[in-house]
């Protein structure tokens, strides 16, 4: 039962990447002969300004990104968990963004920021907004944040409010008889039980902004000129479109291990952090 699985999985994922690193170190183009060249294209790597940049605008997008929907999905929990009419239908308004189509939401709020948002500028005399910000290469990273923790706010809030659920209630009607006050409650007993569930949301944001290439696409397509490219867009337009497959692959192996080192660090960082609590 297992096997097929297992076969599908070495084919369509595990052979690819072995390849890709494979071709890391050749000077491939996609197409045609190559030739070895060794730790060639892992040197150039760092030689190369454009990489730098990718490299430095999606780190400066993920740890953003990472940190404002996280307090916004635990914000959003909170008011889930409380006892409020049509809890359940407000429940699945705040997931439906997790299960529509990223390119579709890139599209639709590129029309936003082009149009909605410029005309509103425009009758209210907001002189910055007047063009869409997604020209504006200073401004351009803005909007990309905000779609993308529009969408990512739906999962994340999803697991927050699992956490608060399994706190029991008693534990409030104690601290409350001893005279503990909301933001007490929070730091002294519901953000320490739903540590865990932090450090789950906390890894999965960072990788998955970390990896943003659909919302980028749609939004800017990395620019104005490469003001929004990130590193997967790099790779992609490179190993694709630029005839760079083997540099490119060397990019993305490079880029694997930074993903894999960050998840790491998180993972032992906060689960030190659960254990004090």
């Amino acid at each position: 039962m297992v096997l097929p699985a297992l076969l599908l999985f070495f084919a369509f994922h595990t052979f690819p990447a072995l390849q890709g690193i494979f071709y890391s170190f050749t000077n491939w183009r996609g197409y045609g002969s190559y030739e070895f060249v060794g730790f060639k294209n892992y040197l150039n790597l760092f030689k190369d300004s454009r990489a730098f940049d990718a490299y430095i605008f999606t780190i400066k997008f993920a740890v953003i990104s990472t940190i404002i929907v996280n307090i916004i999905s635990l914000f959003s929990a909170f008011l889930l968990n409380e006892r409020i009419k049509l809890k359940k239908f407000f429940r699945a308004v705040y997931f439906l963004p997790n299960i529509l189509s990223i390119l579709i939401v890139g599209f639709i709020f590129n029309y936003i920021f082009t149009f909605l948002v410029t005309d509103v500028a425009k009758r209210l005399d907001i002189e910055v907004l007047t063009r869409s910000i997604l020209g504006q290469p200073n401004l351009a990273w803005i909007g990309v944040v905000i779609v993308a923790v529009w969408q990512a706010a739906a999962f994340n809030t999803l697991l927050y409010l699992a956490g608060l659920q399994t706190i029991p209630n008693e534990l409030y009607e104690s601290s409350s008889m001893d005279g503990a006050g909301k933001w007490q409650q929070f730091f002294s007993i519901t953000f320490p039980m739903i540590a865990p569930f932090f450090t789950i949301n906390m890894v999965l944001a960072m990788k998955n902004f970390l990896m943003v290439f659909d919302h980028i696409m749609a939004l800017t397509g990395g620019g104005p000129g490469r003001a929004t490219e990130s590193i997967s867009l790099l790779i992609y337009n490179g190993g694709f479109q630029g005839g760079e497959f083997a540099y490119q692959s060397a990019n993305a192996v490079i880029y694997f291990l930074f993903i894999l080192v960050i998840s790491f660090v998180q993972i032992k960082y906060l689960q030190k952090r659960e254990m004090e609590f």
